[in-house]
């Protein structure tokens, strides 16, 4: 497995934001040599959504993502690799970016590719739940309350695989 800092080759990990866009991880899936073997890509973009879980909370105005990155690294590495073991599926590539985000703004691409689309749409999701739930990655958001108040606090785990 290759890694992407500065502009090489990853299949799985955190990047800073502006460093690693969609066509970089779709890129990645078809320089694969196994790819000749693809019929399908299907690919996740999850987004700054501009309302809190609670929408008597406010109104988010952005994110701040953090990341314990080596262990984060590792785990989306680790997913990747036992999900890309799947039968028909060919590369499977997650992607969460970290730094400070405003509402629209592109958070973690999915991307998997396998030999037909009833192969790679029950792994996207799956891949999609895990990298939520295993994935050492912080979320801040940043709001203007209901009282037209500014105020930021951390999305607690519960929380954060809602968003």
């Amino acid at each position: 497995m290759s890694f992407r800092r500065k502009h090489i080759l990853v299949n799985s990990g955190v990047h800073e934001k502006g460093t690693f866009t969609t066509q970089d991880a779709i890129g990645n899936i078809k320089k694969d040599p196994n790819y000749s073997k693809a019929g399908a890509i299907a690919l996740f973009i999850g987004v700054v959504r501009g309302e809190t879980l609670d929408a008597n909370k406010g109104q988010v105005q952005g994110l701040t993502i953090e990341a314990y990155e080596e262990k984060a690294d590792e785990v989306l590495a680790k997913i990747s690799g036992e999900l890309a073991k799947k039968p028909g599926i060919v590369n499977v590539q997650i992607h969460h970016l970290l730094g400070d985000f405003e509402v629209g703004d592109d958070l973690v691409y999915v991307a998997v590719a396998g030999g037909h689309r009833t192969d790679v749409f029950p792994v996207l999701r799956e891949a999609v739940e895990r990298y939520k739930s295993e994935v050492p990655v912080f979320k801040k958001e940043r709001i203007i309350s209901a009282e037209g108040k500014p105020a930021e606090y951390w999305v607690a785990e519960n929380q954060s695989n809602h968003l």
